[in-house]
């Protein structure tokens, strides 16, 4: 009996060793909800990009590091078919697209996503889509008609969560002062998302400008748990505040990776009206730590930050000398550490 029963033993042991790896493997589908007070977890359908504690996975359960450029689209429309293949040259896996709800900027329709999303996917890149109209403001009125336009392009985000992520907002929330606002908003805008049945990773942009870590410390596990998918990824934009020295850029991102949550650098430039940015040192880091980043911006910028621009022009001959050459071609930068996601192989 004894020897039956260590037989026994054993072979379920294997058993379920077998069944966890499986579990973890880029060849399961499914990802376990976390009901709160469900005794036992359901299995939800996996149909792209999912977190796992502090990092992205795509559907083949490859990790994925993004390594981007931010493109603003939604101003100069009539650059896509010449920017996008130029950013993509540079070796970039990931481009950040700035669309617009229509509150401020000309309203992109679901056409315009469409082809965003068709050009990213033949240049294989991944497509972040964000809305820039609620930039730097506290009012959740903005940001529910935000909301309510993702509802209105779901049909073009919907079958395409392997190769698209949803950053909600750009900045909403300029306040450093409002924490639980923040909160409060983001919350209500994932539960109607997904309520709504848009399953795509979301990225969420912390408070202060984007440059205000401290929410995601504060309420970022809540948020994640508050979403049945468990799939959210933070985003510090690191200029002369969040940005300025290694001490402050590894206490930022530090905030949200010390509690297990996916974090990701949505913006970063090399300097700002609010002072130098240590760019070598936000990308040694990422670097070190698996953890993305994407540089601000392609080409476009103005209003005395023209010194932004990555490339001199669209097509990307030209990278500016003091933002573009070390972002591409420098230590830790995208040609030396990009990997293309796995959905392109």
């Amino acid at each position: 009996m004894k020897f039956k029963r260590s037989i026994l033993s054993l072979f379920l042991a294997a058993a379920m060793l077998f069944s966890s790896a499986c579990g973890s493997a880029g060849g399961s589908n499914n990802i376990t909800g976390t009901g709160e007070g469900s005794g036992i977890e359901e299995p939800i359908a996996r149909s792209g990009f999912y977190v796992d504690g502090t990092s992205l996975y795509d559907i083949n359960g490859k990790q994925f590091i993004m390594r981007g450029i931010n493109h603003p689209h939604s101003w100069f429309k009539d650059q896509l078919e010449t920017a996008i293949p130029a950013i993509a040259a540079t070796g970039a896996n990931t481009v950040r697209v700035v669309l617009s709800d229509g509150q401020q900027y000309t309203k992109d329709t679901s056409e315009d996503i469409d082809k965003i999303i068709d050009i990213c996917k033949k240049n294989k890149m991944i497509c972040i889509l964000e809305v820039h109209d609620i930039t730097g403001k506290d009012e959740t009125d903005g940001l529910k008609k935000t909301t309510e336009y993702w509802l209105e392009m779901k049909d073009s985000l919907s079958g395409n969560e392997a190769y698209v992520i949803l950053n909600i907002a750009n900045e909403w929330m300029g306040s450093w002062e409002k924490d639980n606002v923040w909160y409060e908003g983001y919350s209500q805008s994932v539960k109607t998302l997904r309520d709504a049945g848009i399953k795509n990773t979301l990225i969420i942009d912390t408070s202060g400008w984007g440059q205000n870590a401290n929410p995601i410390g504060t309420y970022g596990e809540r948020l994640l748990n508050e979403d049945p998918y468990k799939n959210i990824v933070f985003s510090i934009h690191m200029y002369g505040t969040a940005g300025k020295n290694s001490r402050v850029i590894s206490s930022n991102i530090k905030k949200g990776t010390d509690k297990n949550l996916c974090v990701i650098i949505g913006e970063f430039g090399y300097n700002h009206s609010d002072g130098d940015v240590d760019e070598g040192y936000i990308m040694q880091y990422c670097t070190e730590n698996k953890i993305g980043y994407l540089g601000w911006s392609w080409k476009g910028n103005g209003g005395g930050v023209e010194y932004l621009d990555i490339a001199e022009d669209w097509e990307g001959k030209v990278l500016s000398a003091d933002w573009g050459e070390n972002l591409i071609n420098g230590v830790n930068g995208i040609k030396e550490t990009s990997k293309v996601c796995s959905v392109f192989e």
